[in-house]
């Protein structure tokens, strides 16, 4: 059994990334980069215990990608690391951002065979350039370029972290806090991604694949007399609507599930609950926003969509064209991606009977491509 714990840091929210997708989630081949991060740094010591630090919302989304430990993050990277030091029972435990995407195996060694110079082991760079404080000069080989891994002990990073004061770094407050501090040499190749410009100098990355996936769904509701009918983000011309917690919009629930199936991001009922009041007769077209939304956060661009209704009443056809634009505008894509169609059951059973309705719909998708866009 191991004698240390490995942490990784990635509840972030990625705002300085500036692109759609969060760069926890950008795809190394198939693997998001949390997976992929924490898989490369396991492999130099496969047998520590590993936690990872997500934001509360993703943790559905991430464990059943993985075999270790996901607790949530806090507001702050300081609190996300309180939060994963509660489920730490080592007397050591090793701690990175999943930002640092290529640390090398020598610099993890390095750490290991450095454990009792300190209560912490730091990787720190050299400064070469001139460096300018508040207008003044500062001798350079004073300064360091700070980064992580960074190996401590588990109770003195507890005891340090025990403060209303901020810090960037473990070592940081474990040396504020009486504690000692060891460097040792870091590696220019453990750069962290902080810009979107960062990624394309970090050597270890491959691009995304260009596997295009595929989904469906299937959604079916009764009608309701007296509420209004919306299909497809379209009022419709009709004396009844749709029993439902929502609106009911039959096209865009069914189209969600075609999304989130083509992500295998699982289904409208795991992202939107029924038993959600904050969703109690919500406009699906504000699902549907959110949807589209994960799914960029995600790492997925849109490709397209096709959805068949299956009606005996209302009639659908007039409606189509203003389904497929609006439906469109909400995937951010061009109508000619978007295709509408409209058919009856020839009176055969509930949808026959002019009791409901049903909507099948298939959409693509395909990994953001960071490498080359």
């Amino acid at each position: 059994m191991s004698d240390f714990t490995l942490v990784l840091l990635a509840a972030g929210n990625s705002t300085r990334f500036k692109v759609p997708v969060k760069k926890q989630w950008l795809r190394i081949g198939h693997d998001p980069l949390w997976l992929y991060v924490t898989n490369r740094i396991k492999e130099s010591i496969p047998e520590a215990d590993v936690i990872l630090s997500a934001h509360a919302d993703e943790i559905p989304f991430i464990t059943p990608l993985c075999d270790f430990t996901v607790v949530a993050g806090g507001e702050t990277r300081q609190q996300s690391l309180k939060n994963a030091l509660k489920e730490v029972k080592t007397p050591y435990v090793m701690v990175s951002d999943i930002a640092r995407a290529c640390v090398d195996p020598d610099l993890i060694s390095r750490l290991l065979s450095h454990k009792e110079q300190a209560d912490t082991i730091v990787p720190a760079l050299d400064v070469h350039d001139t460096v300018v404080y508040d207008n003044s000069t500062i001798e350079r080989t004073l300064v360091k370029r700070i980064q992580t891994p960074q190996l401590s002990r588990t109770e003195v990073l507890r005891h340090a972290l025990e403060t209303d004061s901020e810090y960037t770094d473990e070592s940081s407050a474990v040396v504020a806090s009486g504690g000692t501090r060891y460097f040792i040499e870091g590696d220019e190749r453990a750069a962290k991604i902080t810009l979107s410009s960062d990624i394309g100098a970090l050597g270890c990355l491959q691009g995304p694949s260009n596997v295009v996936f595929t989904g469906n769904g299937f959604d079916v509701h009764p009608f309701e007399e007296g509420k209004p009918m919306v299909l497809g983000g379209v009022p419709i011309e009709s004396p009844f609507g749709f029993k439902a917690h929502s609106d009911g919009d039959v096209a865009i629930h069914a189209l969600i599930d075609a999304l989130l199936g083509a992500a295998c991001l699982g289904d409208i009922g795991m992202l939107f609950p029924d038993t959600d009041n904050a969703y109690k007769n919500i406009d699906s077209k504000y699902l549907l926003e959110k949807c589209v939304e994960k799914l960029h956060q995600f790492g997925f661009v849109i490709l397209h969509a096709d959805i068949t209704i299956i009606a005996q009443t209302p009639k659908v056809s007039p409606y189509k064209e203003d389904m497929r634009k609006t439906l469109a505008t909400l995937l951010h894509l061009s109508p000619a991606r978007i295709n509408v169609k409209a058919t009856t059951t020839e009176h055969l059973g509930f949808i026959g009977r002019k009791e409901g309705l049903g909507v099948i719909a298939t959409a693509s998708v395909h990994y953001f491509d960071w490498k080359n866009g």
